[in-house]
Parts: structure tokens; sequence; C-alpha cells
């Protein structure tokens, strides 16, 4: 049954993660540098972070649903794939300080907001249990 779970949740965070991608491409267009997802990636590793530093710790969810929320919805929301074609791509196309900025940004921007969201899930913790 997790599987389904999982399933479900990552059909949802595909959808979403299309449509802020489309939607920050839209807002910040440019042929140049790929903007929704790196703000997907981001806002996914912000997330992931808060998640499984503060939701996973606690008994509140089911191991069941933290998969599915987990890999399933954050899982599929974020997208190293993509990231990784259109970074060969900048570079590819002679792009170079674009294709470096993008994997700098994307690589210490992840782990910074890996730390941003866990440092928020250790704070919203201590004030819950505190």
């Amino acid at each position: 049954m997790t599987y389904v779970w999982v399933g479900a949740a990552g059909v949802v965070g595909t959808l979403l993660r299309y449509v802020l991608g489309v939607s920050v491409q839209r807002i910040v267009p440019s042929t140049v540098f790929p903007f929704g997802t790196l703000v997907v990636n981001l806002l996914g590793c912000l997330a992931l972070g808060w998640f499984s530093h503060w939701m996973t710790d606690t008994n509140r969810l089911s191991p069941r649903i933290r998969a599915a929320v987990s890999a399933g919805l954050l899982g599929s929301f974020t997208t190293f794939s993509t990231f990784s074609v259109e970074a060969v791509q900048l570079f590819q196309h002679g792009l170079w300080w674009s294709g470096m900025a993008y994997v700098g940004i994307s690589m210490f921007g992840g782990w910074g907001m890996v730390w941003l969201g866990a440092r928020m899930g250790v704070k919203r913790k201590r004030v819950q249990h505190g």
C-alpha cells in the first residue's frame, strides 16, 4: 500500500513541478538560464530539509505518509536529471558563465536551502515542545 501512496504523491509532485517551473520561466523569461528548474529545486531542497528534520522525528505521521511526502511528493517535485541536462546544454552552447552559475547556485544553494529547512524544522520543534 505504501507504493500506492508514494505513486499518488509523485503524480502531485510532478504536476506541481511542471506548473511552477513553467510559471517561473514565464515570469523571468530567459532562453539562456533555466530559472524554472532552479527555483523548483531550491524550494524542494528547503521543503525536504524542513520535512526530514521536523516531521520525520515526530510520531504524527505514519511511515507510509512520510514516504509519500518525502519520496513521492518532494522526490518528484525536484529534478536532478533536468538540472543535469540543462547544465550540459549551457556548456555545449558555450555559455560557460551561465553554466557555472547554474551548477554553483544549484549545488550550494540546494545545500543552503536544506540547511535552512532543517534549522526551521529544529526551531519549530523547540517552540512546540519547549
